[in-house]
């Protein structure tokens, strides 16, 4: 009895052991529920200008105000943030409202970190694949970073930061003074243009898209904790490390962890050919998006086992996945894989499409379209 005893202590004491030596592949701690919004034509070209007066976006909506990257798990955001979208046969465009008492900038060489400022973001995966998306930034002086990722970083992707959105139009309307800390702002309002030739060689997907058809977006707005000091403004020091305190991301659609690289995450834009105020399109969910969120799954934890263990698997059952259930698709998927490379396949149950996605996160489709 005495030994049984230790027996079950040690056995414990190693399952624990083990539990907490475990290493978890970073995915979202919010449920999965992305924001959309509904992108109508507009009848003329849009002026960039900086100011949101045409009549155009008078008559298109505003998004939700912007949340923390991280969702309900930290406080809402101290400053409104919103975002309206439209399109024509030539640009793909939007307009951002940053409310914000200070309005302060620093950085004025393009393509520099623009993040080191506050700043506003577009992040743009025109097919949804996670891979080769458009990431662009600018702060309240105008200016500009755009960059092209291959894909993730976590999927060992890179930057581009020589890529160029060519033909790209924007502009920044401070409402207030800039870079003076005696007075209270309104804050700062933004216009893009991007045109739909700069994102050709990287959407594989028509341009402009077809009506109904969705694509993954998201923006954030970087926002940094500041004192005034000397008549300027000093970010605020952490007393306990001596360096800035880190910055506060505030997105649209919540990221439910501290990273933008995770296009899976992103909202969801369905481009509509009615003109904006001339009618409502409903968002139609895609039936898609089941499977493409249960294979996204099976990826976080492939990469999590192999995190931990150096090694893939076809086992649903030792990916903890065996009791997912589909509308539209079978289940379990079928994997390929080796000790470093995985390929999961899931076919649809009226055998017309299967979509496949492997080990650096890459999601795609294959077979006949509805």
């Amino acid at each position: 009895m005495y030994l049984l005893r230790w027996y079950f202590l040690l056995l414990f004491i190693a399952v624990f052991t083990k539990a907490q030596n475990v290493r978890e592949f970073r995915q979202t701690k919010i449920p999965y529920a992305p924001k959309h919004y509904v992108c109508y034509k507009t009848p003329q070209a849009i002026t960039i200008d900086g100011y949101i007066s045409e009549p155009a976006w008078e008559k298109a909506q505003w998004t939700d105000y912007f949340e923390d990257i991280e969702g309900y798990l930290k406080p809402a955001p101290a400053w409104r943030t919103q975002v309206k979208m439209l399109w024509d046969e030539h640009y793909f465009y939007f307009a951002a409202e940053l409310e914000e008492p200070h309005v302060w900038a620093k950085l004025t060489q393009r393509d520099t970190v623009i993040f080191y400022d506050n700043d506003f973001e577009i992040f743009i995966d025109p097919n949804g694949d996670t891979h080769e998306y458009f990431e662009y930034e600018i702060n309240a002086f105008g200016t500009e970073w755009d960059l092209l990722l291959t894909k993730p970083y976590r999927d060992q992707g890179s930057a581009i930061n020589g890529f160029d959105l060519h033909g790209m139009k924007s502009a920044v309307a401070v409402h207030g003074t800039i870079n003076n800390p005696n007075d209270e702002d309104e804050g700062w309002t933004i216009e893009v243009a991007i045109p739909w030739s700069a994102l050709r060689d990287c959407a594989h997907t028509a341009l402009p898209p077809q009506p109904g058809q969705q694509w993954r977006v998201n923006f954030s707005r970087v926002q940094w904790r500041m004192d005034i000091e000397n008549g300027g403004y000093k970010k605020t020091i952490n007393p306990d490390t001596g360096k800035p305190y880190p910055e506060d991301n505030w997105v649209w659609s919540p990221q439910g962890f501290i990273d933008m690289h995770a296009p899976e995450l992103w909202g969801l834009v369905q481009f509509s050919d009615k003109l904006a105020g001339r009618g409502v399109e409903p968002f139609v969910p895609r039936r898609d998006e089941e499977i493409r969120w249960a294979l996204r799954r099976l990826y976080y934890n492939q990469k999590t086992l192999h995190l931990n263990q150096g090694r893939f698997s076809s086992d649903i059952r030792e990916l903890e996945l065996y009791d997912v259930e589909l509308q539209h698709y079978q289940w379990p998927p079928l994997i390929h894989h080796t000790p470093n490379l995985f390929e999961a396949t899931a076919t649809s149950k009226d055998g017309r499409e299967e979509w496949h996605i492997r080990q650096d996160g890459k999601i795609w489709k294959s077979g006949k379209s509805d």
